[in-house]
């Protein structure tokens, strides 16, 4: 895991997180980050979940969770990442 990026979770990928100190958000709380380049949206959802879903957040990118440590590093120190599941 690369050290200083700043996680905020939302939906069901927060119950994965054993950590209680990460900090949470809410739909309107991410709907006013969404055009800041500083914040990631990542579309942690597991294969066909994902290519099925016709829901999706705008500019949000996938990855997937099992391959964390071939993505992670990718990702600024000073971004903020957003992770949601659903």
């Amino acid at each position: 895991m690369v050290v200083g990026i700043n996680f905020v979770l939302m939906g069901c990928f927060q119950n994965m997180v054993l950590d209680t100190k990460t900090p949470k958000i809410t739909k309107e709380e991410l709907l006013e980050r969404l055009n800041n380049p500083e914040v990631a949206v990542i579309d942690v959802r597991i294969g066909d979940e994902w290519k099925k879903s016709k829901w999706r957040i705008k500019g949000a990118i996938h990855e997937d969770p099992e391959m964390l440590k071939s993505w992670a590093e990718k990702y600024s120190k000073d971004k903020t990442l957003v992770f949601y599941c659903s």
